[in-house]
């Protein structure tokens, strides 16, 4: 009988095999379309895959920051806010009425009459949408945890994920009913023009690296790493990490753990916002529902890079930017697609590596 206990697989190992057999079928499928569109066909040159992987690079870093906020209030909370692509929303909606403002007001000075405050001052114009855009994404953050989860923090946790998820519908027919229904374009300082870039030769054609993909960029791994080091190094980090860890023991020594779980709010809606108003500058378009789908993106990211793993969302929402800008491409499927290419991607995480590529930080009392 121990004979047959031994030859007969668990439901575990038998679970770990389906899961093998299944991951070396996708692996194959991919394989075989990579060298059928990459080596057979040749659909795309060197200088398309570059722009490609541009523009992953670009959206990668904006979903990074969004991914980072759902991770910080997982690591504190244990709770997926799924209200924040909506907080990310507001703020790329204040620094578009930022913008509107500074567009209307004429320039002081009598050199040109007709220029106004945008482009008279394209980098204060920009210093100062960036900051009302956090600012309003801080706030949104803010009030949000105060209204919406604070109430039901000892509640079951399927209570607080509801109530995310009606804060997010709440947020979206608000923003609709006050700034309405239509899409709107962002009108960006002259700095900051959407069709002009830095030209790289390829392959013997150019490719347009846009300005506002470059500062996107840019602003984004500053953003990332300036989070790493407040965490890693400041004495409210510390505070963060510690209430993460135990929240009764952190209490016990002498840590507010209101005022860092309202503070880990401010500081994921900061992140939201900066992310809110890149989106908008780069892409050009937003309404209310803008930030529903990068949102859900970022949510895939912070899973794929391990929830609750800073590091992990950063890399996370790198690679998912990544993946979906080249996935179509190399699959060879419509554009369209990209969408189905990002939730698929979160399925076959959570089947074959729930914890993410850099593991899930949790206490063993949170497991």
């Amino acid at each position: 009988m121990e004979t047959l206990k031994k030859l007969v697989p668990s439901d575990l190992n038998a679970s770990k095999w389906v899961r093998m057999i299944l991951g070396i079928l996708v692996l194959a499928l991919l394989v075989w379309r990579l060298v059928d569109v990459i080596l057979i066909q040749r659909l795309y040159g060197p200088d398309t895959w570059a722009r490609f992987a541009i523009t992953g690079l670009i959206i990668g870093g904006m979903y990074a920051l969004i991914a980072i906020g759902y991770t910080l209030v997982y690591g504190i909370l244990l709770m997926i806010n799924f209200a924040h692509g909506e907080v990310m929303m507001l703020g790329s909606f204040a620094g578009y009425f930022v913008f509107e403002l500074l567009a209307f007001i004429p320039s002081p000075g009598p050199e040109n009459p007709e220029q106004v405050l945008l482009n008279a001052f394209p980098v204060l114009s920009i210093l100062v949408a960036f900051l009302v855009g956090m600012l309003v994404s801080a706030l949104a953050g803010y009030f949000l945890e105060k209204i919406a989860y604070r109430p039901l923090r000892k509640a079951p946790r399927l209570v607080p994920l509801i109530s995310a998820i009606g804060a997010s519908i709440f947020l979206q027919n608000a923003a609709m009913l006050l700034f309405g229904p239509q899409r709107r374009t962002y009108l960006n300082p002259t700095l900051l023009d959407r069709g002009l870039g830095l030209e790289i030769p390829i392959a013997g054609n150019n490719v347009l690296v846009p300005y506002t993909g470059i500062f996107s960029f840019v602003l984004s791994i500053l953003l990332m790493l300036g989070l790493y080091l407040l965490v890693q190094k400041t004495k409210l980090g510390r505070s963060m990490r510690a209430v993460a860890e135990d929240k009764g023991a952190a209490a016990l020594m002498g840590i507010n753990v209101d005022a860092v779980i309202s503070r880990t709010f401010i500081i994921s809606g900061i992140l939201a916002g900066a992310a809110g108003v890149m989106w908008g500058v780069h892409n050009g378009l937003l309404n209310h529902y803008v930030g529903y789908i990068p949102g859900m993106k970022a949510f895939t990211a912070a899973v794929m890079g391990g929830i609750g793993n800073i590091p992990g969302a950063m890399l996370g929402g790198m690679t998912l930017g990544i993946l979906e800008s080249l996935g179509p491409a190399m699959l060879g499927i419509d554009f369209q697609l990209k969408d189905v290419i990002a939730f698929t991607i979160l399925i076959l995480v959570l089947i074959f590596r729930p914890s993410g590529l850099l593991g899930e930080r949790l206490s063993e009392e949170k497991v």
